[in-house]
């Protein structure tokens, strides 16, 4: 499990590969992003005002690599290498690449961040870097990582923070209302004891904004982007929702008292009439936040 910061039990790419299943995980990363899609292409577009042309665009923990290739299909002149420790996720992206006709453009690094990223061929002119970061136990150094690989006149853009996803309504006639909320609760202790076990970990203020500014950087913007699914959502969005929550009932097993454990149970049944599969008010509501910096010098 990792969290986005508010990923609703999936795993983010960036860190501790060693125990995840990536051939079960990277299908559901590579449906979230796709889900997610619309949401990517709206900052993208936003991110396009700001760095025009870059030659060489790089996704730093691009996972499967579906932002990858939108990044390069929102820059068409660029280079775009995907940057990930998990190689079985870039032969994803390579793949997709291929697919979409982006090969002749598109590469991949495999390594840890944000040390592999020294062994770009050159500066980026746009360094992207969605929920990366906060697997990074210095996550001032690993700003200043990031800044250091950029050309001058290049562009750090960070997607941390928004609001967690929401899927269902506030009282869905099973236990007691609020179950999201719980979730979200038990997320946050979940995210906290991650952060915490990290090596090197430091504990920091999450004024992004100012931690860009601490790096040499001139911050340039910040901006959310919404995604909305309403109600009654496709099959599709009703998978992913399973798929999300039935991690955090794997994940939270012991943690849940039991009310809320009968109502996540009942939601994951398919042949339960009040299930995520089934019922009408299932929808996927997000919002995410970008950050985005200059180097000036």
């Amino acid at each position: 499990m990792a969290h986005n910061h508010h990923h609703n039990g999936t795993h983010d790419h960036g860190h501790d590969h060693t125990d995840i299943d990536w051939s079960r995980m990277a299908e559901h990363l590579e449906t979230q992003a796709e889900l997610f899609t619309p949401l990517y292409e709206r900052a993208l577009a936003w991110l396009g005002h700001k760095q025009t042309e870059p030659g060489l665009v790089v996704d730093a923990g691009s996972g499967p690599g579906v932002l990858s290739c939108l990044l390069a299909e929102a820059f068409p002149g660029a280079r775009v290498v995907a940057v990930d420790g998990a190689e079985p996720l870039l032969e994803r992206a390579q793949d997709r690449a291929v697919r979409l006709g982006l090969a002749d453009r598109f590469g991949t690094l495999a390594g840890e961040l944000p040390g592999i990223l020294d062994q770009l061929d050159y500066p980026a002119d746009l360094l992207w870097a969605s929920r990366s970061l906060h697997h990074l136990g210095d996550q001032r150094a690993g700003i200043a990582a990031f800044a250091s690989r950029l050309a001058r006149g290049g562009t750090l853009a960070l997607m941390e923070g928004g609001l967690p996803a929401r899927f269902l309504p506030r009282d869905i006639g099973l236990g007691r209302p609020g179950l999201q909320a719980r979730l979200d609760a038990l997320e946050e202790e979940w995210f906290a004891g991650m952060r915490a076990g990290l090596a090197d970990s430091v504990a920091e203020v999450e004024d992004w904004p100012a931690l860009m500014a601490s790096a040499g950087l001139r911050h340039t913007g910040t901006r959310s982007f919404m995604l909305d699914l309403p109600a009654p959502t496709t099959d599709r969005a009703r998978a992913y929702i399973a798929a999300s929550l039935g991690r955090l009932r794997e994940v939270f097993a012991e943690q849940l008292d039991p009310d809320d454990r009968e109502a996540l149970d009942r939601l994951l049944d398919p042949e339960d009439a009040a299930s995520v599969h089934r019922r009408a008010d299932v929808f996927l509501l997000a919002a995410h936040t970008v950050h985005t910096a200059v180097r000036t010098g």
